[in-house]
């Protein structure tokens, strides 16, 4: 998964059931038949159909998952659930009790045929403001429009306790003029007698595999293209027809092709799916910027607002993120995660391994495939740093991510891409000195990869242990020290001890930034009571500074749009990617006054600290800095 947030900136058919195994008074091996009817909308709502098969038990247990894979925050999907019902054989309503706001029991359960309910999606309560307690990641979440439906099926097909590792059956009937993209590949389709519907008809091992593969209807644009022998798919929606599917493909290939070359011969998927749901800019579009991995595919949010080169490094961000996950925890991972209770779930100790190591990939193979410059890499590494100093930099890593739902690790969540990704770039340099540049931390992944896989989860108490084998001490020694550390604190890093290897030092320079950010800071932030205003930090961004902005002026209006704190993400986004000779129109609340900036957008330039080359670096030094950087 990947946040981007402007304020802080992710088939086998089943032809039998089988033979029956009674096990906890339940027939386990039955699929569960589960139907989707998006032809049959009513008030924004789809209804769900549940056939579970016979049960030999009373009472049964039905859940909507509380948390899912890939994230690390409480989504609640039976928030969204309206009118639960359950039928017996003969149509007679049964008894159903609701434990918990995602936990329905089921009494008579052995005359119990089918379960019914609706679905709301989460976007719309997303962005009316929740209905209490935490609202999903949007890439997570689910839309239900006449244009666009986003089915991560998650948030539509629910689990029986003793059943999740049970067959399933899907049938997602939507109208005939929709188009349809999934991850998860159809076994045939029936289309209704009168030609509007058409029924869908898809399989799953298990349960994992429903919310696994996630699916898009509607007025789709989609593009199909290869990458050496992965099929790759684009779907985009974009529902003011802003950016099509066929100029996103050529970032999306250059991107995924200089990806695969970085990888090599690591294992990878013979399909893979690119969902783009561009969000509108107005109050009922979803907020929740970024994008969420599956093991084949990856959901991503983004605001269609965003000029196209913004939309581009977005994308080459967010995706490239994303599919490395295909390393890690998609191959590389802890029981936590191979085993995920989504009610009740515990969370491994190596998000420094599962999101940092990621986002480290995802800004490495830039450089290592000349997709950026070495300048450029050197300034985003330097924006880590600087985000990484705002948060705790003594909180243990491993404790954080044990307790990553719990206060205060949940507040420190946005490290693991910021923190987390410099961890893993000092071990890459770690190992690269070692081993006179032959090994780095993706030989590592690699190699983790081949004795584990997707199949064979690793004892989360003893991976360092065993990495520290793998590598050498002074890798095991940087994990303990700043990884793991002692009574849940860590000793800060250092990390000119590691430029210094590669012949790099930070100095302070003049460093061209943009006009939200300073060199990675904010220079925007928010409150209830305030909204949106500019921090001390606006002071040291030339462009504003010269336009006479202060600190603590509240923005109220941007080229035209008002903003709020729902809708801010939205338009810093833009503001972000704001292209230079831009005519601007700004309106801030000063002490009760108002005052207008309006003018074209210009280069602008903050101090701080920048990552330079040491004119008297040593050729080892040189050297180093070629393998880390080149590979």
């Amino acid at each position: 998964m990947k946040r981007i947030t402007a304020l802080t900136l992710v088939g086998l058919i089943l032809t039998s059931c089988g033979s029956t195994k009674i096990v906890n008074d339940l027939a386990i091996d039955n699929p569960i038949h589960s139907k989707i009817d998006i032809s049959a909308v009513t008030n924004d709502k789809v209804p769900v159909t549940i056939n579970p098969g016979r049960f030999t038990q009373e009472m049964v247990t039905y859940r909507l998952p509380r948390v899912i894979q890939g994230t690390y925050s409480v989504s609640d999907f039976g928030k969204y659930i309206d009118d639960f019902k359950a039928f017996d054989y003969e149509g007679n309503e049964l008894t159903t009790t609701k434990a918990d706001v995602n936990t329905w029991t089921i009494s008579n359960a052995t005359q119990l045929d089918k379960i019914t309910y609706l679905v709301n999606d989460t976007f719309d309560i997303e962005s009316s403001g929740g209905i209490g307690g935490e609202q999903p990641f949007s890439p997570a979440g689910t839309n239900i429009d006449p244009k666009n439906y986003v089915l991560n099926l998650h948030g539509f097909v629910g689990y029986f306790d003793s059943l999740k590792n049970n067959q399933y059956t899907l049938d997602v009937k939507a109208p005939t003029n929709l188009v349809r993209t999934s991850a998860l590949q159809s076994s045939g389709v029936t289309v209704s007698k009168d030609g509007l519907s058409k029924t869908s008809h898809y399989s799953a091992p298990r349960y994992f595999d429903i919310t696994d593969n996630p699916m898009m209807y509607g007025e789709l644009d989609v593009e199909e293209f290869k990458v050496g022998d992965i099929t790759i798919v684009l779907s985009v929606y974009s529902p003011n027809k802003v950016h099509s599917a066929a100029k996103i493909k050529e970032v999306a290939f250059l991107m995924m092709e200089a990806q695969k070359e970085y990888l090599g011969d690591i294992d990878s998927t013979p399909r893979y799916d690119i969902y783009l749901y561009l969000a509108e800019q107005n109050e009922t579009a979803p907020k929740g910027f970024g994008a969420l991995e599956h093991h084949t595919s990856t959901v991503v949010v983004l605001p269609e607002a965003m000029p196209f080169e913004a939309l581009k490094e977005s994308m080459i961000d967010v995706v490239a993120h994303e599919f490395f996950h295909i390393v890690t925890p998609l191959s590389v991972h802890s029981e936590d995660v191979h085993y995920f209770d989504y009610n009740k779930p515990t969370f491994s100790k190596h998000l420094w391994m599962y999101e940092g190591v990621t986002e480290y990939f995802a800004s490495l193979f830039q450089v290592d495939q000349s997709i950026v410059t070495e300048d450029e890499f050197f300034a985003k590494i330097m924006g880590k740093i600087g985000s990484a100093s705002n948060m705790d930099d003594t909180m243990s890593f491993t404790k954080m991510s044990e307790n990553i739902l719990d206060e205060p690790y949940d507040k420190n969540y946005f490290n693991v891409y910021q923190k987390g990704a410099l961890i893993g770039m000092c071990i890459d340099i770690l190992m690269r000195e070692e081993s006179n540049g032959q090994r780095g931390i993706l030989s590592l992944m690699k190699e983790l990869s081949l004795k584990y896989g997707k199949n064979r989860p690793f004892e989360d108490d003893k991976i360092i242990d065993e990495i520290t084998k793998m590598t050498y001490p002074s890798v095991g020694e940087f994990l303990q020290k700043h990884v793991v550390g002692k009574e849940g604190k860590t000793e800060p890093i250092d990390y000119n001890i590691f430029f210094e290897k590669t012949g790099l030092h930070m100095a302070e320079a003049k460093i061209e930034t943009n006009y939200i950010l300073n060199n990675g800071v904010p220079i925007v932030s928010g409150s209830p009571d305030k909204g949106i205003f500019f921090t001390e930090g606006v002071s040291k961004n030339s462009f504003w500074a010269n336009e006479g902005v202060l600190p603590n002026d509240i923005v109220k209006v941007v080229n035209g749009v008002e903003v709020t704190l729902q809708n801010a993400n939205v338009i810093f986004q833009e503001v972000h990617g704001w292209p230079l000779g831009k005519p601007i129109e700004v309106k801030l609340m000063r002490d009760g006054k108002e005052i207008i900036i309006k003018t074209e957008t210009s280069p602008t330039y903050t101090t701080g600290e920048k990552l330079m080359f040491n004119p008297d670096a040593t050729e080892k030094q040189i050297t180093l800095r070629k393998s880390w950087l080149k590979g």
